[in-house]
């Protein structure tokens, strides 16, 4: 690409606000196939500079007409995909006729047409795919919209509510709804296609009645009871927790196929990816109906913290989006169980969060430039993001944050705003200083935090210092304000009341300095200090601790996800050890015992305890090091594992054999499925012929769950009896497309020497379809991040392939690329030869004529 071709950056510090409002949208799309015209009324008023073009955005379209006030206008210029008009009267009405071709649009921005039906995609920007607009967060209009088609697409849906529909004299009909809120063309949505639909209703507090209608593909809707049940209580939820209301007189959820995203939460027309909705015991996972319920959750929780109150411009994403993460995050944890929600935020943060603060495409929360928006819905700005929110609540309380958001929306209703907006809100409403928190929001990198302890035993003080260290590609950034909660155990594992000085000190300490020290008094003994408690604040915590102060915290501390941290600890601590001394110790008795304490527990909660028998991830145990030992992990983590399967045999057998769950999706029954499958799993390592019966008891269950258990335990067990449970799942499942997601993913998990190969060979399967993003991501995607051994494999046959279909990608769908490209950026943390391996592959595509904007920004960082 040459300098000139470079694509340009946007800097938030630009910022400027628009010389125009939208008052007033009317839309009329006429679909056809391959030329869909559109044809837009805007009611324009000047609010800015006098002198002021009209700057509107645009892509791929054709340009049919344009006037003003009903005279036609020629006095115009197109350049760089914007529409320019000079001259223009403060105020006016400006028709703009395009036309745009939703068939040939495989990138799933703008309005396209796939798997039978028309939909749109406009967050980011998509919505200038579809006419010229001023394509931006903060300009906010109402929109009234007419949808006309062929009698083949019997649904016809947009925003707001429908107020009128009718046959067209040429035998096609028509449909028009009303969207009284204001709203940016992000959130306009438009679905077309003939669909079978599962009506309900909802009563809000106030007693106004909701209309609920979820749409679904032909034959779908035996799968979506579970969606809508979600529904209703995300509704539920919101008026008890956060005493929000819906507002308008219907609810529609439509399910796609063909979606780069998992859901969108357009105005009153939430669009979702179908693996985001349907869902029945035989076909979907317990995961699956979780992150159902979750995403529904999310998509609903937006109507207020996105729609009603939105972004000022995208660099304030996080705004909507990290506040919304953090709503979902308690919506599973009051409704399920809170450790394990908070256990599984945590993997994500450790995993894949703190791995892109290290890495070129580290960005605060809040970003500083942009070259492709897209390129922005990180896990840094969602799951960070919500990380800051949570440290916000932690720090003002319950009581105060409910307060903070009620200013917040008496104060932004109906407006687009900044992240110093929602802060505000919050300061204000709690009389809580928050000026020095504020920087999370413009700060990147992981901040670290170095821990010593002292017990003066005459005294009977326990003292902790707390260094805060910047990070270490960020060694400029300021101190944070960080909400560090603790817990101190006695030698009987009982909780110590906290105190100086007869005053009692709180339990979460304000850490605000480069190094401060906490002094507690009262203490009869040395204490084990529970540190970081459920992950207040999302720092690296070095400490000096003991294996046997570990199991003590495993044991006893009052916060099971700081039970679960300890126990990886351990894990994790066993395989540097064994890394840096270049040993193959096994794990300590003291573990194996505490494992088989655990195995042998039949009451709790039992998938707690399934967590607890985990191993850390590969990207956990990687995110140690500086330079990845890939090799050593995989060998140490096949060790350890091994052990366990081994010595816990006779534990894992029987309890397996022991519990039983009714095959329903209650709590308990998800959580005696969850502790069989982590037995399933240490079963399978065994090559004993009692494992393999069991293996296949489960694999001819009716609960995909169970299934999807057996057949994930001997695919990564490289067990005899894999190659025929997969063929037997792929002629039973070959129909239906979604399960078929997870077949391919279990494919991607070959661990033999031929997987590439086989993986090449499934790109032929009558179910694979390089233009959907579920089936790259199952097959291609699960292999990079999950079929370690094989992906960073020494001959770079695994880089290759990823590779490949980028460049195959770039042209059908950028932003799926760019999203496929994440395990090249930290290719600088391997050894050389692997690095040297994955360069090329970078500098490939940094060569490739008609890279993407999207694919452009990664690579450009990733190589600088």
């Amino acid at each position: 690409m040459t300098e000139l071709q470079k694509p340009q950056a946007e800097y938030l510090k630009d910022y400027k606000a628009p010389d125009f409002s939208i008052e007033h949208t009317e839309l009329t799309f006429d679909l056809q196939p391959l030329t869909t015209q559109v044809n837009a009324l805007l009611t324009l008023k000047r609010v800015g500079d006098s002198n002021a073009p009209l700057v509107l955005d645009g892509i791929d379209l054709t340009l049919i007409s344009l006037s003003i006030d009903g005279a036609e206008l020629t006095d115009y210029k197109i350049i760089n995909q914007q529409l320019i008009i000079n001259n223009l009267p403060d105020e006016c009405q400006l028709s703009i006729v395009t036309q745009t071709s939703p068939q040939t649009n495989t990138s799933l921005e703008g309005l396209y047409l796939s798997g039978g039906a028309y939909c749109t995609q406009c967050e980011a920007q998509g919505f200038r795919k579809i006419t010229y607009y001023m394509d931006r967060p903060d300009v906010l209009s109402t929109f009234d919209v007419t949808i006309i088609a062929d009698t083949a697409f019997p649904h016809l849906l947009s925003n707001g509510n429908q107020v009128d529909s009718g046959e067209t004299q040429d035998g096609r009909h028509f449909v028009k709804w009303q969207d009284p809120f204001k709203k940016p063309s992000y959130l306009f949505a438009l679905v077309a296609g003939d669909f079978d639909v599962l009506h309900d209703k909802y009563t809000t507090r106030s007693g106004k009645d909701v209309t609920l209608a979820l749409f679904v593909d032909k034959g779908n809707l035996p799968k979506t009871e579970h969606a809508m049940t979600s529904l209703k209580k995300a509704m539920a939820w919101d008026e008890s927790r956060f005493n929000l209301e819906y507002d308008l007189d219907i609810y529609m959820i439509v399910a796609v196929d063909f979606f780069n995203m998992g859901a969108m939460e357009n105005k009153g027309l939430n669009i979702f990816n179908s693996k985001c909705v349907l869902a029945n015991q035989e076909t979907a996972t317990d995961k699956d109906y979780h992150t159902i319920e979750s995403i529904v959750g999310h998509e609903y929780f937006h109507n207020w913290t996105g729609n009603r109150v939105t972004c000022r411009d995208w660099f304030q994403l996080s705004l909507k989006e990290g506040l919304t993460v953090f709503r979902d995050q308690e919506f599973s944890s009051d409704l399920g169980s809170r450790a394990l929600n908070r256990i599984d935020a945590v993997k994500v943060m450790r995993t894949h969060q703190f791995s892109e603060d290290a890495g070129p495409m580290a960005h605060p929360i809040r970003p500083e430039k942009v070259i492709e928006m897209n390129n922005f819905y990180t896990v840094t700005v969602y799951d960070k993001g919500a990380e800051v929110i949570r440290m916000m609540h932690t720090l003002l309380g319950e009581e105060n944050f409910q307060k903070g958001m009620t200013l917040y929306f008496q104060r932004h209703d109906g407006q687009a705003v900044t992240c110093d907006d929602f802060v505000a809100a919050m300061s204000d409403a709690s009389s809580i200083d928050l000026s020095q928190f504020k920087r999370w929001y413009n700060q990147c990198g992981t901040p670290r935090l170095n821990v010593t302890k002292a017990y003066d035993e005459s005294a009977q003080i326990f003292t902790l210092t707390i260094e805060q260290l910047a990070p270490l590609n960020q060694p400029d950034n300021a101190m944070l304000h960080i909400p560090f909660a603790i817990e101190l155990l006695d030698q009987q594992g009982q909780s110590i009341a906290l105190q100086y000085q007869g005053k009692k000190v709180d339990s979460v300490l304000n850490v605000t300095q480069a190094k401060q020290t906490f002094h507690f008094d009262n203490i009869e003994h040395s204490p084990t200090a529970v540190l970081l408690e459920d992950f207040s604040a999302p720092c690296i915590l070095n400490q000096q601790i003991t294996e046997a102060d570990l199991l003590h915290v495993m044991r006893f501390a009052r916060s099971d996800f700081s039970r679960w941290d300890a126990q990886q600890q351990l894990f994790i601590n066993a395989l540097k050890a064994n890394v840096i001394s270049a040993s193959n110790a096994p794990l300590s008795d003291a573990v194996i015992d505490a494992l088989r304490v655990l195995i042998s527990q039949r009451e709790g909660d039992l998938a707690l305890i399934a967590e607890l028998l985990k191993l850390p991830s590969f990207d956990t145990l990687a995110a140690e090091f500086d330079v990845i030992p890939v090799d050593d992990i995989i060998a140490n983590i096949e060790l350890f594992e091994q052990q366990i399967a081994k010595q816990l045999h006779t534990e894992f057998l029987s309890c397996y054999q022991a519990i039983t769950d009714d095959g329903s999706v209650s709590a308990k029954a998800v959580a005696i499925r969850a502790l069989k499958q982590l037995c399933l799993h240490y079963l399978a390592k065994t090559d004993s012929a009692k494992a393999a019966s069991l293996i296949e008891q489960a694999a001819a269950s009716t609960n995909m769950t169970n299934v999807l258990g057996a057949l994930s335990s001997v695919v990564k067990a490289a067990h005899p009896l894999s190659n025929q449970l997969l063929a037997h799942f792929d002629s039973q499942w070959r129909h239906d497309v979604l399960v078929m997601d997870k077949w391919f993913a279990l494919q991607a998990m070959n661990s033999a020497d031929d997987a590439i190969e086989k993986i090449k060979a499934l790109y032929t399967h009558p179910c694979f379809d390089f233009s959907n993003p579920n089936r790259v991501r199952a097959l291609v995607g699960s292999f990079s991040h999950f079929n370690t051994a094989q992906f960073h494999r020494l001959d770079g046959q695994g880089y290759t392939l990823l590779g490949d279909l980028l460049i195959k990608l770039n042209a059908i769908n950028p932003q799926n690329a760019s999203r496929m490209l994440t395990p090249f950026m930290s290719w600088r943390r391997y050894d050389e030869t692997r690095a040297i391996a994955m360069k090329a592959q970078l500098e490939r595509l940094s060569n490739l004529e008609g890279l993407s904007d999207d694919l452009f920004e990664k690579v450009e960082k990733a190589l600088q």
